[in-house]
């Protein structure tokens, strides 16, 4: 029997999310489909059984992104989905974001939220759409939970908010917004932003945080009304008598430890040294001690205790700085001498190098997914080797969090990078963070921004990022750190990334540990962050105050040109025969645009120069009386073809090859050689006849064809009595009258 479907639909700011469970997956701990239109998402959650000895919480969470869902073949050799693509990735960590802090402390359960794309109408984007399908998931699953979540998309056009913006919308849009939250509080946000105020930052957040109600409200219901009953969950707590027995042995040590600052190094070195003590002490094997599993459960829970207990009542970091103090920050640029930029940022015991590439716009990115979006010309790359914190650990590709430091130094950066029609260069711009102790995606941000400036970006402003630490407890005291580091990311409640300019915000990434914090710590972190974030500018801005003013020797020069449409063909050539020569021959790599533009690259001035004067010459036809400089391109008994124009050839009959008479063609040239000819004739057919004879006299055009033996002893016939179709039609016509645009690198789009 076919299973009841059961459909829920609430309204979104101005658009209907309709989710529906019953139909799909019903041996899965909880299956939903969320969708707006016809962008339809597929969720399901199940949990499993907790693994023995895991001393973490097994939760994973994937999305797929199959191109089915959009009427596409995926472009691969395979025809199939590969690895996730970077926007899957993306979706997947956004998703787990928002989930994981509402899953109880110490469960050990292993849980897998799976998700792929059904339906893509490439209007409505689908990762929204995911985190909202996830919770619904699990909301109506059998899986212990203190959800709901929902999310929106926030974007700002002409000075109005918009909720759940479409990807026509968003090309107007000065803002990218996307959080998720609980009924009380804001849980997760992902921003891009084009150098947005602080306050119209709060109230975007506001604002979204308004609109995720009826969502929250909706996956309640469908809880109420169809949801599993909950199943009893394992815990990995140590019993709060060895909490207490802990506590009161490591405390005191820790404190004496945490009174002097203490470098990285010195601080987990100071603290495995008391956690072995403490082991020794009470993990003694006999009958009622305890594991040596709980004691070191109960050390983590004591050393978070102790470190946020100074912060929050002595206002004082592990390392001795304030909360508001910024580590120290030196610079360099121009490190490596062939890269075409470089910037190194060191702020405290972090490093990042990032060297920048610059490239024609035939080497953008291409893209296939579920996006409009078919290339990308800004690429930002960010790499972690295990040497920056000082362990081995094998290479296996880039990691989902590389992926995502990378994506988030790439938007901050992204509203700052000058339009193509200004600087029509593709970037890379590659991140290795060679030392690791806090925030070393925003020391990315830093870092790149000094190589495009070494490179001679014209980047619109500098771009400086910080990254933002919370602690908190029951009482209600908290306290916001500037500048976290290692230790204070992984024992305090929130990681808050800011990154902008001088003017306003870039981007932002928030996760939390806790169920949530209020719009007054965001507004308090904000500011905060922009206090910092314009004190590390300067610091940046000592070492490379603007943009060098040319280019460095090795990065290619970009001249443009602009050709008529009609004369595209000519310049490819039929298979693309023109464009590969012109690129062999000069030594340069030629984009051409659909418009006509012509983009040409090259390290080699005079290069770049003869190939903008050979596409210039596309523009012109041939005229008579004009006197050309061409390559011969064949040789005929009766004559020379030369091309004078691109595309453009005529025949010299061999009495008009020389003053004196010629007996063969050969005595005078050969293919490849250059001749200069004067134009004495095109017939109505565009067939053009040339002398060579005339120049070296100095005949006008009437003189020449009055002494033009070849024509009057062919009957008229400008090829010397032979009519060779082969070559006297390609006179006058684009690429030898072949108008083949799939050759060369034609990457009009």
């Amino acid at each position: 029997m076919k299973p009841e479907s059961k459909r829920y639909s609430t309204t979104v700011g101005t658009r209907t999310v309709t989710f529906e469970t019953g139909k799909l997956a019903f041996q899965a701990g909880g299956a939903v489909t969320v969708g707006i239109d016809d962008a339809i998402i597929f969720a399901a959650a199940t949990m499993g059984e907790a693994r023995e000895g895991t001393d973490f919480f097994p939760l994973s969470v994937e999305y797929e992104e199959r191109l089915y869902a959009g009427g596409k073949i995926p472009g691969s050799f395979f025809r199939r989905e590969g690895k996730p693509s970077t926007e899957a990735i993306l979706t997947a960590r956004l998703t787990d974001r928002p989930l994981r802090p509402l899953f109880a402390h110490g469960m050990r359960n292993e849980v897998q939220v799976m998700m792929f794309s059904l339906s893509s109408d490439g209007v409505n984007p689908l990762d929204i759409l995911a985190i909202n399908a996830a919770s619904a998931a699990i909301m109506i699953s059998d899986i212990p939970w203190g959800g709901p979540v929902g999310a929106v998309r926030v974007g700002r056009i002409g000075g109005k908010f918009v909720i759940n913006p479409t990807f026509q919308e968003m090309e107007q849009s000065d803002l990218d917004l996307r959080l998720a939250g609980t009924r009380d509080a804001i849980l997760m946000v992902e921003c891009g932003a084009d150098e947005i105020p602080e306050d119209v930052m709060v109230a975007a957040l506001e604002f979204g945080h308004r609109a995720i109600q009826p969502l929250i409200d909706l996956q309640l219901q469908m809880a109420a009304e169809i949801g599993k009953p909950k199943r009893e969950a394992v815990f990995a707590l140590a019993p709060e008598e060895i909490n207490r027995r802990v506590f009161e042995r490591v405390s005191g040590p820790m404190n004496e430890l945490l009174d002097k600052p203490l470098a990285k190094a010195e601080f987990y070195s100071g603290m495995e040294a008391i956690l072995q003590a403490v082991l020794a002490e009470m993990v003694t094997g006999e009958e009622g001690a305890p594991t040596e599993k709980d004691v070191r459960a109960a050390f983590t829970e004591a050393e978070s205790a102790v470190v946020r207990e100074r912060i929050l009542s002595l206002g004082k970091r592990p390392d001795g700085r304030m909360p508001t103090q910024i580590r120290p920050i030196w610079c360099e640029v121009n490190l490596s001498p062939r890269a075409h930029g470089s910037g190194l940022f060191t702020r405290g015991e972090t490093q990042v190098l990032t060297l920048a590439t610059l490239g024609t716009l035939g080497e953008a990115q291409e893209l296939d997914n579920l996006t409009p979006i078919e290339t990308k010309r800004y690429m930002h790359h960010y790499n972690f080797p295990p040497f920056s914190t000082g362990e081995v650990k094998p290479l296996r590709g880039q990691s989902r969090r590389e992926v995502g430091h990378g994506a988030l130094a790439e938007r901050a950066l992204e509203p700052v990078i000058p339009s193509e029609e200004s600087f029509p260069y593709t970037l890379r711009l590659v991140s290795e963070v060679l030392s690791s102790n806090g925030s070393t995606s925003m020391a990315s941000v830093c870092g790149s921004t000094l190589a495009l400036m070494d490179a001679g970006v014209p980047i619109k402003a500098p771009v400086a990022g910080v990254a933002m630490g919370l602690i908190t407890d029951e009482t209600g005291r908290y306290q916001i750190l500037t500048d976290i580091q290692g230790t204070e990311d992984h024992l305090g409640d929130m990681d808050f990334k800011v990154a902008g300019t001088a003017r306003g915000i870039t981007a932002l990434q928030m996760d939390i540990k806790i169920s949530g914090i209020s719009a007054q710590m965001m507004r308090e972190a904000l500011e905060q962050a922009r206090v910092a974030r314009l004190s590390i500018l300067d610091k940046m801005l000592e070492v490379m105050p603007a943009p060098r003013p040319e280019l460095k020797p090795h990065a290619p020069r970009i001249l443009t040109v602009k050709i008529p449409v009609d004369k595209i063909g000519a310049l490819i050539g039929p298979g693309g025969k023109n464009i590969r020569a012109l690129q062999e021959e000069t030594g340069t790599k030629i984009d051409i645009q659909e418009d006509g533009t012509v983009y040409i690259a090259s390290t080699d001035g005079v290069g770049a120069e003869t190939a903008r004067l050979r596409i210039e010459a596309l523009g012109e036809t041939a005229e008579v009386g004009r006197i050309y400089t061409g390559k011969v391109v064949r040789v005929e008994s009766f004559g020379a073809f030369v091309e004078i124009l691109p595309g453009v050839d005529g025949m010299v009959h061999v009495s008009q090859l020389d003053s004196e008479r010629v007996n063969r063609v050969e005595d005078v040239c050969s293919v490849g050689d250059e001749l200069t000819v004067m134009v004495t004739d095109i017939d109505p057919n565009g067939k053009i006849r040339l002398s060579r004879q005339a120049v070296l006299e100095g005949w006008t055009a009437e003189e020449a064809r009055a002494n033009d033996k070849g024509r009057s002893g062919s009957g008229g016939k400008p090829n010397g009595g032979r009519d060779d179709r082969r070559s006297s039609d390609r006179g006058g016509h684009r690429g030898g009258g072949r108008d083949d645009r799939r050759g060369g690198n034609d990457r009009r789009r």
